[in-house]
Order: C-alpha cells, then structure tokens, then sequence
C-alpha cells in the first residue's frame, strides 16, 4: 500500500517530535570509549547576560552543520556546550536592574547578596539560552554542559594561575589601566570603543617660577587632570623653550612646583603651542613619558568612583565633571585661562557601562606576555609560532593578521578585575609585616612548612620590601593557592591572610574552555579522547580576545594547541548595517523566526549567509502580538532606549490596532505588561519554500511507490534520464563534502538546494513521468531521495528526519549501489561520501546541453506570451552533436512543449523565429502564425518607453547631490540597484524589438 505523508509540512510539530527522539537516543553523548577518529568542537559559551540572537543563530548553526556532517562520516564526535559567566557585563546587566526596580547599588545589597542575585539571574538566562540552542536543532551533549563558573572549569582556572604565579608568569604592579568609573573596575583595551564626541580644548598658563611676568602656554581637552600635573614638556629642538628646560613652573591650584622637561617623543613643535602638560597618572603617552622620565613623579588625582580624591587639594570629593568647570574658572579668575575651541574629540567608552573611559593608575594582576629572561619564547611567542608552524590554521586565511599583529605587541594581559562577580583571585596576602633583616618573625618560616606539605597546591612570595625605620623592613606576603586548596586557606586564615578582593577577567577562564570543560587538570577520559579539539568557529570580533589566549593557554597546560582549525564567520547585521546586540536591543531573537518560518527555514537562510567574505544585513520586521501587521523596523527602534511602539495597524487591509508593544529583541528587562512583538525577515521565505518543495516531492514519490522493491542498480543498464540523476547526485555529493572540508557554508547551502529543487524535483521527475511503475525508476528515485535527505540533513535536519522515517515506512531496505537497512535515524545514517563511480561527465554534459536548449524555449514562450501554445524546434548543431539531441528528443518535447523537433548541420532559421544561442548549437523556435508582429512591437515599444521613463525618474534621484547625502546608505544602494534592474530590462526588451524588425 502507497504510504502518503500529511499535504504539508508542520515544522513545529517536527521540531518536538525530533527532539524528545534524538534526546531519547543519546545520539549526541559522546563516549570516550568508542572507536572511531575524534572530532571535537567547544562552544563559544554564550553569556548569560541575555537571551541569543542570530548573531548567535548563525555561529551555533555552523557548529552544528559540521558535527552533524562528521558524526555522519563515523567520527566520533563530541560538542560541548555551555554558558559563559561574563563577570563585567553580568554584574553590570544585574546592578541597573536592581537600581531600577529598587533603587540600590551593590554596595547598598553587600557582596554576598549581589552575588546571589546574579546567581538568580543566571539560572534563569542560561535555561533560555540552552533552550534557544535545542529549539534550533544544535546537536550538543546536553549531559556534558559546562559554566565557567562551575565547579570543574573552577579548579582549572585556580591550577592556571597557581602555576603561572609559581612560574613568574602572573605578577601585581601599579600600572595605568583603562578604568570604568561607574562599575569601578578595569576593563581591557578589546572592552572599550571610541567614539567622536562633541568638547572643548582649552588653552591655559604656568608662571615659570623665578622669572617675573614670564609664562609657559599648552592645552588640553581635559582641564581636571591639571590637579595631577608633573612636568610641561617641550621638544628639544624647539627653540621658543630650550632657555626653559630645567626650570619650574607654579601649578596654583594645588601650590606645586614641577619641571620643564625635553622629550622627543612626547611634545611636537608644529602641533599647538608645543609645550604639553604631563600628567602621568592620566594619560598613557604621559604615562609612556614618565617610564622614560621617571625623576618627574606620577600623582594620582581620582578615586575608583571617578571623584577627586585628597591629592586634589581643595577640589577633593568632588565629581570631576564638576572640578573641570571649577578648574577653569579658578584659572580665568588667576588670569591663566586663554581661551577655549570646540573641538570632536575622540573620546574612548567602556563597552560595558557605555560611559567616558579614565586612564587610572591601580595595583593590578597581569600576566607577563614577553619574552622570559632566559632567552626561551614567552606566551605570546609561543601562540604566534602555533600559527606561523601551521598547527593552528585560519580560514578564511586572512585572518591570521589579526592575531598575529596582536600577540606580536606583547602587552602584559591586566586579569584583575574589580568586580564581585567572577573567579576570586586564589592569592592571600598579609601585610605589610615589620621585620628585622637578621632575623624571621616566623611568617616564613611557618610558610615553607605549608608549601613544602603542599608544594602542588601553595606558593609563596615577598611582594615588597622597603626600608622602614632603622633595620626593619616593611614586608607583604602574597600567598597563592593551587586546585582543591580550601583546607590549607584555612590555615592562611589564622595566620591573619586575607584573599584578594579582586575576580579575574572573564577572558582568563574562557581562555581555558578546550581544556578546563574536559576536566583538565586532571587526565580524564575525556581529555585524553577529546583534546585538542578539532574545529573552533568563531567571529572576527573575538579573534584577540579568546582566540589568542585560548592558544596561549593550552600551549602553556597541555603542551598542545587547543584546536586545529579557526573558522571565521561573517556577521549578521540589522537593516541599517549595526552588528545584532543584546545592549542595542536590535538582536531578533532566533525562536521568533523558527515560529514563523520553521528551524530547518531558519538554519537554512544563516547557513546560506555565511560567505566567505562579507556580512549579511537582515532587515527586520516588527510583527505585531496584537493584530499581526508586519511593520518595518525603523533605527529608533534599535537604539535599545525604545521599550514600546504603537501598532499603526494596516490601513490597506482595514486592520485597526492602535496597541502598544515592544520591539523584536531579546530584551534584557522584562515588562510582563507589555508583550513584545516577533521579528520577521523576508529571507528566511526561502528557506521555509526549499522544505515544502522537498516535502512535496517526497510525498508525490511515495504515492507512487506500489510494488517497490529493493534491488541493487547496474549503472551500465540504465537509462540516460537514470544515469544522469544518479551522476549529479554523486558529483553533488563530492562537491559538498569538499565545501565542508574547506568550510565554505554558503556553497553548501546552494549545491544541495539546486540539486534538489532544480535537477531532481524540476528536472529528474518530469524526464521520469511514464516509467513510475517501473522497479528500476522506483528504486532510483528513492535512492536519490535518501541521498538528498542524507545531504540536507546536517543544515535542515528536522525536515530530514521527518523524510527519512517517511521512506522507512515505505522503503526500509534501500540504496544505490547495493541494497541494505536504513537505519533508524538520519542524524546517524552513513554520510554520502562512496559514490564517485556513479559520476558520468559524458551524460552530464549531455543532459546540460538539452537543459540548455529547453530553457532557451521556455524563454521565448514567456517573452512571447505563449503559454502552453504547441512549438516547432529546429536545431542547427555538428553531426557530433546531432546523435545525442536526437536521443533526448523525447525530453526536448515533454519539457519544452514542442511538437515538431528536428537538428542537423544544416538547420535553416525560420523567417519568423525566436533564437537560442549556445556554443555547441543555436536553436529556432519558428514564430509563424503565433505573434502580431505589428502588435508585438507596438507592445514593446510602450514596453520600452515605460521603462526609460522610470529608469529616467531613478536616475534623476541618484544624480541629486542632495537625495545622496541624506538618504540612508541602504535606500541609496536600493535605488542604484532598482536602476540597474530597469537597465537590464530594456536591453532585453531592446532585443526582442530588433529580432522582430529583422524578420
């Protein structure tokens, strides 16, 4: 009996049924213990500082499309998943809801209780980001999800740094950071952003100390920073201030005298007065001058909550917004002020609190990335040379430049952050502690009894030594605590030790991800199987700030790279071309689109995204949770301060709304009262109509299935129509594997979709109609079904397996080139990678060039308006060539409606006759009797004229100086290719016009 699938397919009813299958099956627990070539991919872990958008989509999508793929191929396959803790944006995200809700900072709350809020809040947003993830099909082991604040990646972050302290690698030193004043903490170069802002830069004067009336000018965009001044500086070749270096000046706001001082590389006589403040505590070239200079001293003026602190003198406490209009009007009142310029400054943000970024001066961990003293490569020289030897590869390749340039600047990594959300720095300190030189206090002594019992799991060192009064030194001692080390802090505890107050960086724990998930430090099963991983796939974005470190640090734990491979995707950007963000609110949150449109729709689309070249906008509509308008997205609906737009309803349907709602995004504040609008994009429509067309087919071949039964094929036997099917799909097979193999997405998305829409349902079986009883066509056409389902099933794998258990029901044995079992599952069926000797290049191009000719027809029936109207086709082709058309006639006919076919060399054109060109052959397809040529032209003619006179309006518009600088870039690139369609179109039209009057 004829098995016959529902009319359409119900992707949301798929997604369920798949998912509790899959889950039910552990087809993706992975087990150390089987055979089989590993093949391992981490995650990127998302932060739980919010719910996923298709930024998110597109990264997760290609990991699963390649872990399907390979656990095809018989690799035994691991994906791990998990979250990321995201010390700095999470703490952030926390604290401005609760000041919002209930108008308390952190340290209203306490630290333990902030912490468990954000713990609250954690829970809650990586149960909907794993949710996110299983709705979209990712194929991860769910049993082995990890946290980077999890117990396992815990020990493995405090064994790090306890060996790289004990190493020399980790070091404290007060340094100048980049320093967020609203959460109090640093945050590394990567965590800001510049931005042009709107400023002033003010002219100002010193009085040089001993000579009356004689005075010294410079500016500065930042008059408060003046309280910490230590020195002017000046070229030494510039010969206004050469009398002058070595004097002082009087800074009279805090009474300080300071130096003139020459640095080359500071001061530049062509730019300004040539004379510059230095304020080494405040500016990093300042800072650079000090290290050069360091006779001139470095003064701190600011508190970690941006106010000035006692060094300010008489402006301590106060906001330093507030101290600049204070400072220059003090300087206006003493006579020093000279004047004022607005200015756009390039003003540098912390990506985090979106405020002004202060250089600080601040006791800080760093990890050394130079060079060691004893001549051997430090971390950042080892991570290069990973790259360089080929152990790491980068695709696209081009890539590699940015991790090279930026690990070939050796900056010392700053991993303290002064948050309370994170890894706590695992290092006790007491201190400072008086001793005499000749002799211990004990503390040393009782030190090395604890390291020498434990020296696995502690170690120690002197932090500073400065002489005191007398004999007697001022000492600190830094004590470091290794993996499960609770039992011996107690111990530090009595001895008067208190831990650092300090949590790492966010990007030291996911640096160890590869290794730390895998249950290093130990020598577990996993480790052993897994490590080093085989794929990372990744944006550009992040190249520096996980990348690099991730090689860094397994390098430096394991001795291996942590993976073999980098792959780079594009982004996707909104409508208006800004990266998706969580904080802009203009993120489409994945789940709104697989409501629409189905998960297979949506991996499809971001999978045909990922190019190798550029990102992909994706203009987005709001669709009302009211009344379903779709409205189109505007930029002030993006900014992430809009929380609620009003529906105007659609006018043209007669739908009246008028209902507030949210915009689409994965919002990170939740207002139960007002429901938030889905997001909807035009290009997943592709997507969504590649699956019913499959759906379709599938259903149309197993109503045709009556009397199947499985045999193995002789290609040599087979008709053309057969051979050539089963030729593309084996040339189709090949060709996708090697796209994947080079991770080319986008080409992998397209060789399936024409193969399948175009070759087999369009094609294959219209050339098949008449032969559907016939055993052999039957077991072809379901062998290449089951190829195509095989093929599609690592990109849209819901629809796959909803096929593959239909053609169980009606074909459980089955096959191409021997006849054999299913198998239960498509997301374990063997890959289609053994089919090259069903490749026939002699059919191929035999079939190619009848397709040719056929679509030729077809044009001239749609350009001529002739609907079903029967042809005539001559063909005037080599004697070559002449056998094979003849062979494939009786497809000539069927698919191009002709009723008289003949070719020959010497084929005549018809007086009236629409002509196809092709290098092998030009076909006629005689017009006599079927057009009004008169009326034709007429037609064209008015055709022609209507289109110039748009394309003339649209030109008009691109060729306005004014339209160009104020419309948006994308309604300008819209119309310049609305112009080129309309271009085009004439010059067809043109064509037609002119083969007409030839006749």
């Amino acid at each position: 009996m004829a098995t016959e699938l529902p009319k359409a397919y119900e992707p949301k009813a798929a997604q369920g049924k798949w998912l509790k299958f899959w889950a039910a099956k552990e087809y993706f627990h992975a087990d150390p213990a089987k055979s089989g070539e590993p093949y391992t991919i981490v995650i990127p872990p998302p932060n739980v500082t919010g719910a996923l958008h298709m930024g998110h989509a597109l990264n997760n999508t290609l990991q699963d499309v390649l872990i399907r793929w390979r656990r095809m191929q018989g690799r035994n396959t691991l994906w791990m998943p998990g979250t990321d803790h995201a010390g700095i944006a999470t703490q952030a995200v926390v604290e401005r809801l609760i000041f919002n809700t209930e108008k308390k900072t952190r340290h209203d709350l306490g630290r333990e209780a902030l912490v468990a809020k954000i713990w609250e809040w954690k829970d809650k947003y990586e149960k909907r980001i794993l949710g996110q993830l299983q709705e979209m099909g990712a194929s991860c082991d769910w049993q082995r999800t990890r946290f980077t604040l999890d117990e396992t990646c815990a020990k493995a972050v405090r064994e790090t740094f306890f060996r790289m302290f004990r190493d020399g690698y980790i070091y404290r030193g007060k340094r100048l950071v980049n320093w967020d004043a609203q959460l109090q903490t640093s945050v590394a170069d990567d965590e800001t952003y510049t931005e042009d802002t709107k400023g002033g830069f003010w002219t100002f004067k010193y009085a040089v100390v001993g000579q009356p009336d004689t005075f010294i000018r410079f500016s500065t965009t930042r008059p408060e920073t003046m309280l910490g001044d230590t020195a002017l500086c000046v070229h030494p070749s510039d010969e206004r201030y050469k009398a002058l270096v070595g004097k002082m000046v009087l800074q009279p706001l805090v009474n300080r005298e300071i130096p003139i001082i020459a640095d080359a590389l500071l001061a530049d006589p062509t730019l300004g007065t040539g004379c510059v403040k230095v304020t080494p505590a405040h500016d990093p070239n300042d800072y650079a001058c000090w290290t050069r200079n360091p006779q001139i001293g470095i003064i701190n003026i600011l508190n970690p909550d941006g106010t000035i602190n006692a060094n300010g003198g008489p402006y301590s406490g106060q906001p330093r917004a507030k101290v600049r209009e204070a400072v220059v009007q003090a300087m206006e009142e003493l006579g020093l002020f000279e004047g004022k310029e607005d200015r756009v400054i390039p003003l540098k943000y912390s990506d985090r609190s979106k405020t002004p970024i202060e250089p600080y001066l601040s006791d800080q961990w760093f990890v050394k990335m130079t060079d060691r003293d004893d001549g051997k490569p430090g971390l950042a020289q080892t991570a290069m040379d990973a790259v360089t030897d080929g152990r790491v590869q980068f695709f696209p390749k081009r890539y590699e430049n940015s991790y090279l340039d930026w690990l070939g600047e050796k900056r010392d990594w700053c991993v303290s952050r002064q948050l309370w959300w994170g890894h706590r720095i695992p290092v006790w300190r007491l201190g400072p502690v008086q001793m005499n030189e000749d002799e211990s206090n004990g503390i040393e002594g009782q030190l090395d009894q604890i390291a020498n019992a434990s020296p696995e799991r502690i170690c120690w060192r002197i932090e500073t030594t400065e002489p005191d009064e007398g004999n007697i030194s001022t000492v600190t001692f830094l004590v470091c605590t290794g993996a499960d080390a609770a039992s011996l802090e107690a111990e530090l505890a009595k001895l008067g030790f208190a831990q650092d107050p300090d949590v790492l960086d966010t990007w030291f724990s996911s640096a160890l991800w590869p290794h730390s998930t895998l249950g290093w430090p130990e020598a577990t099963p996993d480790l052993k199987r897994y490590y080093p991983t085989s794929t990372l796939v990744t944006s550009r974005d992040i190249i520096t700030l996980w990348v690099a470190r991730m090689v860094m640090t397994g390098l430096y734990n394991t001795g291996e790279v942590p993976f073999r491979h980098v792959v780079i995707h594009p982004k996707i950007m909104d409508g208006f071309g800004e990266g998706m963000s969580k904080s802009k609110g203009n993120g489409v949150d994945p789940l709104d689109i697989i409501d629409l449109y189905g998960a297979d729709a949506m991996r499809f689309g971001v999978v045909s995204l990922a190019t190798e070249t550029q990102d992909s906008r994706m203009p987005v509509s709001n669709v009302c949770p009211h009344c379903g308008t779709l409205i189109p997205q505007k930029r002030e609906h993006q900014s992430g301060k809009t929380r609620q737009i009003v529906c105007p309803g659609d006018k043209a349907a007669g739908v009246v709304c008028g209902k507030p709602f949210r915009p689409s995004g994965p919002w990170l504040e939740e207002d139960p009262e007002l429901p938030t609008a889905k997001g909807a994009s035009e290009r997943f429509e592709t997507g969504r109509n590649f699956a019913n067309k499959l759906w379709n087919a599938t259903r149309f071949i197993l109503m045709n299935l009556e009397g199947y039964s499985a045999a193995p094929l002789d290609p040599n036997a087979l008709p053309t129509e057969d051979r050539w099917i089963l030729s593309r799909l084996a040339t189709t097979a090949k060709a996708v594997t090697e796209a994947l193999e080079g991770y080319r997405f986008s080409e992998v998305a397209r060789l399936v979709y024409d193969f399948a829409w175009n070759e087999f349902c369009d094609w294959y079986i219209e050339m098949s109609k008449g032969r559907r009883t016939d055993p052999v066509c039957q077991r072809v056409l379901v062998g290449v079904l089951d190829g195509i389902v095989r093929l599609i099933h690592p990109v849209m794998p819901f629809l796959a397996e909803s096929l593959w258990h239909a053609l169980n029901e009606a074909a459980p044995i089955r096959g191409l080139l021997k006849a054999e079992p299913a198998g239960e599952s498509v997301a374990v069926a063997p890959w289609p990678g053994d089919l090259d000797s069903l490749i026939d290049d002699t059919t191929e191009g035999s079939i190619a060039r009848m397709q040719e000719l056929v679509r030729g027809v077809r044009e001239i029936r749609n350009r001529y308006m002739l609907d079903k109207a029967p042809l005539d086709l001559s063909v005037k082709c080599s004697d070559a060539t002449v056998a094979d058309l003849n062979a494939l006639a009786p497809f000539i006919k069927l698919l191009g409606g002709i009723t008289n076919f003949t070719c020959g060399p010497t084929a005549a054109k018809p007086k009236q006759a629409g002509s196809i060109l092709h290098a092998q052959f030009e076909g006629y397809v005689n017009l006599a009797g079927l057009i009004d040529v008169p009326a034709e032209l007429k037609r064209l003619e008015k055709q022609i004229a209507d289109k110039k006179k748009m394309l003339d309006s649209i030109q008009g518009k691109l060729n306005n100086a004014g339209f160009l600088a104020k419309a948006a870039p994308e309604q300008v690139q819209e119309t310049r290719d609305k112009a080129a369609e309309l271009e085009s179109q004439i010059r067809t039209m043109a064509a037609n016009e002119a083969e007409l009057k030839a006749v």
